[in-house]
C-alpha cells in the first residue's frame, strides 16, 4: 500500500512537471517581438506607408513618366524604357511593385478580418472603412496597370498556388463596393479609438495635433475615388453625372487631399531620392513645347532658370549630367493618393461632356489654380489665377476647344508625383480616339506601352500568368478591358 502511494505520488510530479516543462518551453520558444496577432491600428500604419513609397509613388510612376513624356529617360533602365529595350516587355520590370501592392492587400485583408463581424476587433466600423478604402485604391492599381489579374483566389499562400485571373470588369465590381461599404462603415458609430498618429493621412493636422476630422476626410477620398473610377470607365459605361455627384462629395480644397508626407529627414519624397542616388531623367522636349506654347509661367519653376539642355523624346544620349533636370523633385514633395486639382478636373471633364462649357470653364480654372499651388510649386496666386484667365480665354472659350485643353492642363498639372494617373488618362483618351495629347517618340507608332507586364514572382510560378506574357510584346498591342480590351 505504501508502495502504490509513493509510485502514484512520483507519477503525479512527473505529470505536473511534464505540463510546466511544456508550458515553459512554449514560453521559451515564442518570439516575443514578432506577434502573431498585431492591432490593426498599427498593421494599417504599414500598409499606408507601404502604398505610397513602393506601390504608386516608385517604379509605377517612374516608367509611367517615361511613357508620357513628363521625363525622358536618358540612363539605365530608364533609358532601356524609353528607347523601348526590354524594360516595358520584362516580367522582372515591375516585380517589385507587384509584390510590395498584394503585400499591402493581404495586410489589408487581415485588418478587414479583424475589424468584421467575429473578428477580434468587431465594432472598429472606422478603421474597417479606412482598410476598405485603401484596399480599392490597391487594387485598382494593379488591375489599371495589369489588366486581369489573381484577385478572388489571391492572398491564400499555401492554399492555393497558382490563383486564377479575375477579369478586370469583376476587380472593378469589387473596387465599387469596397468604396460604397467603406462610407457605410465610415458613418457608423465606432467602438474603439480613433487611430489618431497611426493615420499617416489623415490622423493629425499640420500643426501635428490630433484632426477631428479624418473621419470626415476618408469619407471624402472615398467619394473622390468614385468619381476617378467612374470617369475611368466611361469608354465602356459613360456617367458624367454620377462623375459630378461623387466629386462633388469629395475634397473643396487642397487641406483634404490625400496624400503621404515627406519630412527629408527621416522619410523623403521617391521622386528626389531617385533623381539623387540614379539620376535617370532628363527634360522632356514634348512637354516642354505644352509649356511653351502656352506661355505656362511654371516652367521655370519646373527646370529652373538657367538655359535648358533639353532631351529628345526616343532619341537621347545615354548620358547622365548633361540634360537639365526637374525642380520640383524635392525631398518633401508629397506622394499623391488624390489630390483636390484632379478632382477639379474631374468634375472639368465631366461637365464639357455634357456641354456645359460654364461649370466647365469654372472648374477648370479651380483645377489649374490648386495644381499650380502645389507645395513643390507654389506659383505666386495673382500668376496663377492669371495663367487659368488666359488659358481660358485662348483654349477653353467654346465646347469644341475646352475638352482638349482640360486634358493637357491635367496632363501637366500631374506632373510629376502623379504620372501613373496622367498614364491611365492617356491610354482612356486613346482608345476613344482622342489625341489630345500629342507624344513626340518615335517608337509609339507601334510601341506605346497599353499596360505593364507581369510581376516575375508570379510568372514563374502562376502558370495562369506564364499563359499569358509570353515574350511580353503583347504590352504594345492589347489594351485593358476599359480601354477596349479583353483582359
Amino acid at each position: 500500500m505504501k508502495n502504490n502511494i509513493f509510485l502514484y505520488l512520483m507519477l503525479t510530479c512527473l505529470t505536473l512537471f511534464s505540463s510546466c516543462s511544456e508550458d515553459i518551453m512554449d514560453r521559451i520558444n515564442e518570439n516575443v517581438d514578432n506577434s502573431t496577432n498585431m492591432a490593426s491600428k498599427f498593421i494599417i500604419t504599414d500598409v499606408m506607408t507601404s502604398t505610397a513609397f513602393r506601390t504608386v509613388g516608385t517604379d509605377l510612376a517612374f516608367y509611367a513618366s517615361i511613357y508620357i513624356e513628363h521625363n525622358v529617360g536618358i540612363y539605365g533602365q530608364m533609358y532601356n524604357a524609353e528607347i523601348r529595350q526590354s524594360e516595358p516587355t520584362s516580367s522582372s520590370t515591375y516585380n517589385n511593385a507587384w509584390e510590395s501592392t498584394y503585400t499591402n492587400l493581404f495586410n489589408l485583408k487581415d485588418i478587414i478580418a479583424k475589424c468584421s463581424e467575429g473578428g477580434s476587433e468587431e465594432g472598429n466600423y472606422h478603421t474597417l472603412g479606412i482598410a476598405q478604402i485603401l484596399t480599392a485604391y490597391n487594387l485598382a492599381i494593379l488591375t489599371d496597370a495589369f489588366g486581369d489579374i489573381p484577385w478572388s483566389e489571391a492572398l491564400q499562400p499555401g492554399i492555393i498556388y497558382s490563383p486564377k485571373l479575375d477579369t478586370q470588369e469583376e476587380i472593378y465590381d469589387d473596387i465599387f463596393a469596397l468604396l460604397n461599404d467603406a462610407i457605410s462603415n465610415l458613418e457608423k458609430t465606432s467602438e474603439f479609438d480613433a487611430l489618431g498618429t497611426q493615420d499617416l493621412i489623415y490622423g493629425t493636422t499640420d500643426d501635428g495635433t490630433i484632426d477631428a476630422n479624418s473621419i470626415v476626410k476618408w469619407k471624402k477620398f472615398a467619394n473622390g475615388l468614385l468619381a476617378r473610377y467612374t470617369l475611368r470607365l466611361s469608354k465602356i459605361n459613360p456617367q458624367y453625372q454620377a462623375v459630378i455627384d461623387y466629386a462633388n462629395k469629395s475634397f473643396t480644397n487642397s487641406a483634404e487631399e490625400a496624400k503621404f508626407k515627406y519630412n527629408n529627414s527621416t522619410s523623403f519624397s521617391p521622386f528626389s531620392r531617385f533623381l539623387k542616388d540614379r539620376d535617370y531623367f532628363g527634360a522632356s522636349e514634348s512637354f516642354i513645347q505644352k509649356l511653351d506654347e502656352r506661355e505656362d509661367p511654371r516652367k521655370e519653376i519646373f527646370y529652373g532658370d538657367e538655359e535648358l539642355v533639353i532631351a529628345p523624346n526616343g532619341t537621347p544620349d545615354q548620358k547622365q549630367g548633361v540634360y537639365t533636370k526637374s525642380q520640383i523633385s524635392i525631398p518633401t514633395a508629397p506622394t499623391y493618393f488624390l489630390s483636390y486639382h484632379e478632382i477639379e478636373f474631374l468634375k472639368a471633364e465631366a461637365y464639357a461632356r455634357l456641354n456645359n462649357l460654364d461649370n466647365a470653364q469654372e472648374s477648370l480654372r479651380k483645377a489649374i489654380i490648386a495644381a499650380s499651388s502645389k507645395s513643390n510649386i507654389n506659383l505666386a496666386g495673382d500668376d496663377s489665377g492669371q495663367y487659368a484667365e488666359q488659358i481660358i480665354e485662348e483654349r477653353g472659350s467654346s465646347l469644341s476647344s475646352i475638352l482638349a485643353e482640360i486634358m493637357i492642363q491635367k496632363y501637366i498639372g500631374f506632373y510629376e508625383e502623379e504620372a501613373f494617373e496622367a498614364y491611365n488618362d492617356f491610354r482612356r483618351l486613346k482608345a476613344n480616339g482622342e489625341n489630345f495629347i500629342t507624344l513626340n517618340n518615335p517608337k509609339n507608332a507601334n510601341q506605346f506601352p497599353l499596360r505593364y507586364t507581369y510581376g516575375s514572382s508570379d510568372v514563374t510560378t502562376n502558370t495562369n500568368i506564364a499563359d499569358i506574357i509570353g515574350d511580353g510584346t503583347y504590352v504594345y498591342s492589347k489594351n485593358v478591358w476599359w480601354a477596349g480590351g479583353s483582359n
